[in-house]
């Protein structure tokens, strides 16, 4: 009798490869697909045992050599590819059989592929896979979402293959439809919210502090071991002692870095849908800014020729550690409560059931955001499910006050001497006007009435108002 695979996965580049060897690491067995030789070559030389893990190019064979109803995972690129590969599955499928979308697909092209293979019996959802290359053959935090019948065959294996925590799995159905590929889509622009404030801090220690690589990886190392722990601020701490191995110079590789950031368009996408949404996501806005000014270099070197920038005026070395550290504390809070209020509002909006904590749970290890602030994160969330946004949760009130003014000075330090922090500045503008009872936004709407009659309400008297401001 022809053996039959427990889980199909289409798609053998690093990523791939990596999580097809991790379910096979954990009992069970898995068939690759791949239109490249070599790929599946790779895949069936480092599985070491054919009956275990084996590949082929064919869709036909592979599809043959799965168990029914068929589990295949696809961890192909976004956008056409994924419709191509699925053209190419379904001659082979039958009714039943499931498809499941593991790379960073937008929202709305997940919610289109389920609804068609729906026609043809075929189940569908999306998986946000989190943790990289080296998560998807250790440990990914998952994120599934689609149908949950179909999840039920999946989970087995999902459970089995997720990073843990404290013994827990970091994976758990999220809700109907798109909501797996949107939350993963969210936790990409908190990641790129994140990495934007860690490298502010950076600048500003080595500008205002003049903290050598080795002062910085001191500095980051012992702020992992705080409240401040999180898998980018450990991996930071190690970038600045990596030693550059082409050896075209003494100095580490950090410093032979270029400085144009490159993007896949997650954060993008985060920072569009939110603006759909009317939710303000400041922190993650300005991160994806950065990235596009980033790629600006020519004309950035040719600005700074043109404009005179202030003499840096050195601080402290403890103070300026201190400063930073508390600041991007602060700063790290109020991305996560972007982000997170983001997700309440699109559960509400695209009816995806979302629960938070069950959220900020699965993000406790294996993925790129992981850390310490998800643990308190996810108290705040469990005491009050409908919590409106992370900043007026009792779990987090000191938290950001111990802290904010630390922010002030900084960015007001940064301000002075011409080094720029709009990953700071923007998550301290949005956390004091989130904070005010008042906004000078009253003067907007007698404008837009003066120019464009638009109208507007008064805090006397009940109503919709118009004036005629002109004789």
């Amino acid at each position: 009798m022809e053996q039959k695979y427990d889980f199909g996965l289409v798609g053998l580049g690093v990523m791939g490869r990596n999580f097809i060897l991790n379910v096979a690491d954990n009992g069970f067995t898995a068939f690759g697909n791949d239109l490249d030789n070599e790929k599946v070559d790779a895949l069936i030389k480092e599985g070491g045992d054919v009956e275990k893990v084996n590949a082929s190019t064919s869709a036909k064979t592979f599809v043959n050599a799965l168990k029914t109803p068929r589990k295949i995972m696809l961890l192909v690129p976004a956008g056409k590819v994924v419709d191509s590969v699925i053209e190419g599955l379904l001659p082979h499928l039958d009714k039943g059989d499931i498809i499941i979308d593991g790379g960073n697909s937008f929202f709305t092209d997940t919610d289109r592929r389920e609804a068609y293979l729906e026609t043809r019996g075929i189940s569908f959802f999306g998986a946000g896979v989190s943790g990289g290359a080296k998560g998807a053959r250790r440990g990914p935090s998952i994120m599934p979402g689609g149908s949950k019948s179909a999840y039920a065959h999946i989970k087995p294996i999902f459970e089995a293959v997720s990073a843990k925590f404290n013994g827990e799995p970091c994976v758990a159905y999220l809700g109907p439809k798109s909501a797996g590929n949107y939350v993963k889509m969210v936790h990409n622009g908190i990641e790129y919210g994140l990495m934007q404030l860690t490298s502010e801090i950076y600048d500003v220690l080595k500008k205002g502090g003049s903290f050598t690589n080795e002062e910085l990886h001191a500095t980051y190392t012992k702020w992992n071991a705080g409240r401040l722990q999180s898998f980018l601020v450990e991996i930071t701490s190690k970038i600045f002692i990596q030693k550059d191995e082409l050896n075209l110079s003494k100095i580490g590789l950090l410093d032979q870095i270029s400085d144009k950031a490159k993007q896949k368009g997650t954060g993008k996408w985060t920072s569009q849908n939110a603006m759909d949404l009317g939710i303000p996501v400041p922190s993650i806005d300005i991160a994806v800014s950065m990235r596009e000014i980033s790629a600006l270099k020519e004309e950035r070197i040719a600005a700074d020729k043109i404009y005179d920038r202030p003499k840096v005026s050195p601080m402290e070395k403890v103070k300026l550690e201190k400063l930073a550290e508390e600041a991007l504390y602060f700063s790290f809070i109020v991305t996560y409560a972007q982000g997170l209020h983001q997700l309440a509002d699109a559960s509400k909006e695209y009816n995806y059931q979302l629960e938070i904590a069950q959220i900020a749970k699965i993000w406790r290890a294996g993925c790129i955001i992981r850390a310490g602030l998800l643990a308190d994160i996810t108290k705040a969330f469990q005491g009050d499910k409908n919590l409106p946004n992370l900043l007026v949760s009792p779990t987090f009130v000191k938290k950001v006050q111990s802290t904010v003014s630390s922010a002030r000075e900084l960015v007001a330090y940064g301000a002075t001497n011409g080094i720029p922090l709009p990953g700071l500045s923007n998550s301290l503008t949005y956390f004091d006007a989130y904070t005010s009872a008042r906004l000078p936004l009253n003067l907007i709407q007698a404008q837009r009435d003066y120019f464009g009659s638009h109208t507007y309400e008064r805090l006397d008297k009940e109503g919709v108002f118009h004036t005629e401001w002109e004789d």
